[in-house]
């Protein structure tokens, strides 16, 4: 691959979809990019992106985009935030609503094991939980509506008497059984755009994405979270993620590693 290809795909990446491509990526972008370009019937990936750039096709670079983007994911992933979520978070907010009722928002779920886990917790606690579980990749969210896994994948995270409760082994994958799969609705969603539910959650997981966002296009990302968060709401990003010194949006809690709440200053510019 061209330097010069790389750069565009770095534009390319930001624009559409908001994510960085940092320049120590251009082997693996191309590694990346092989299997689409034999799929779309080029001989190379440096001629499917020629092609691309001198006649840009929306469904061409959305694969192309794809492809680049980090799938990478697993049951429970650090767990100590899905402990403050069953056992603080879960509890308390279906006290505080009206029903019992909790919306979770599952931002860049990947190919469905984070929303999943969610849903175990909620179905485990009796809870009352509407789950709605976002990607801008259609190829993870055609895998996570289907639930289905290998076994590596499902054993990355889930011990075995939770395999067994809640996934079917079928032709040697482990299947999600009906109560699980019919607990989260999954769609395709970009985070750049404006949301077509205008609804708002209790609960956003928008866990170990914005590592990978263009710095210019984090705060409208981090705007869209805020206003799609209710007022008494938690956000969780990555243990190891920061909003930026320039958000005033959220302040962490202290003691819950990428636990976020809103600040009041942003409370007191929505009221």
């Amino acid at each position: 691959m061209m330097p010069d290809d790389f750069d565009r795909l770095q534009s390319l990446m930001a624009s559409r979809a908001g994510f960085r491509l940092a320049r120590d990526r251009i082997h693996l972008a191309e590694h990346r990019l092989g299997p689409v370009a034999r799929r779309e019937g080029f001989d190379s990936v440096d001629i499917m992106l020629e092609a691309l750039w001198a006649k840009p096709v929306a469904s061409l670079g959305w694969s192309v985009i794809e492809a680049l983007l980090n799938p990478e994911t697993w049951f429970r992933r650090d767990r100590a935030t899905f402990d403050v979520f069953a056992n603080e978070l879960l509890p308390a907010l279906s006290k505080a609503r009206p029903n019992g009722h909790v919306r979770l928002w599952s931002a860049g779920c990947s190919t469905g094991q984070e929303p999943y886990s969610l849903a175990m917790a909620a179905l485990e606690a009796g809870a009352s939980v509407d789950i709605v579980a976002t990607d801008l990749s259609q190829k993870v969210l055609d895998k996570a509506r289907t639930g289905t896994y290998t076994s590596f994948e499902i054993q990355r995270g889930l011990k075995a008497h939770t395999m067994l409760r809640w996934f079917e082994l079928v032709d040697e994958h482990w299947v999600t059984r009906p109560e699980l799969n019919a607990a989260v609705q999954f769609t395709r969603a970009n985070l750049l755009d404006e949301p077509v539910d205008e609804g708002k959650f209790d609960i956003i997981m928008c866990r170990n994405v914005l590592t990978d966002v263009d710095p210019e296009r984090r705060a409208r990302i981090i705007d869209g979270l805020e206003r799609r968060l209710v007022d008494d709401g938690c956000l969780f990003l990555g243990p190891d993620e920061q909003l930026g010194g320039d958000t005033l949006a959220f302040r962490p809690v202290n003691g819950r590693k990428g636990l976020f709440v809103k600040s009041p200053s942003s409370l007191r510019h929505a009221a």
